[in-house]
């Protein structure tokens, strides 16, 4: 069986829209979906390296406990990563452990994160908008063939106009993730 680990942003909990529906789609394709919730608040300030080894801290015992290795091992399968924002800074533990993930408004202004990213081995689909601070449309477009950008949209992924426009945008996040499992036949 197959198993998908949701870790959250600082914000959007693994309950919230983006990530339930995310988590869905691994859902519907017979994975048991893992929601992680943070134990503590994080490290301040958030864009501190330091961040990341907290981050390590609360997501690698999942991650060990699902493949019942230690973490320099390589699971027969290998769990899918589902990370919002602050989540981001796993990208370290996937490319470590030859992870697939989906990485939903990534903190890709952060240095170890998009290197993180470069060292992956296993494919990733990276989700952002283009009004958000912390996203690189051209820089994304570098670092994986996978890439799905919302002209327009924030760091929660909400667009200017009608409520309902930035609904659609969800919607539209869910397509494109399970477009990417698709097209790298996840979980195989």
């Amino acid at each position: 069986m197959a198993d998908a680990v949701v870790v959250p942003g600082l914000w959007f909990g693994p309950g919230a829209p983006l990530l339930m529906y995310s988590g869905d789609a691994a859902e519907r394709r017979g994975a048991t979906v893992h929601r992680h919730s943070w134990s503590q608040e994080p490290p301040e300030p958030l864009d501190d390296a330091r961040t990341e080894g907290w981050v390590r801290g609360e997501v690698a015992p999942l991650l060990d406990r699902l493949d019942g290795r230690g973490p320099h091992e390589v699971p027969d399968r290998r769990p899918l990563l589902i990370a919002k924002s602050l989540g981001s800074n796993a990208a370290a533990l996937a490319a470590e452990r030859s992870l697939p993930a989906v990485w939903i408004t990534p903190l890709l202004h952060l240095p170890w994160v998009a290197a993180a990213l470069a060292r992956a081995s296993a494919p990733f689909l990276l989700v952002g908008g283009t009004a958000d601070r912390s996203w690189d449309g051209a820089l994304a477009r570098r670092l994986s063939p996978h890439v799905f950008e919302v002209e327009g949209a924030n760091h929660g992924m909400y667009v200017p106009g009608p409520l309902t426009d930035s609904v659609a945008v969800l919607g539209r996040v869910v397509v494109a993730v399970e477009e990417f499992l698709d097209a790298i036949a996840w979980p195989g």
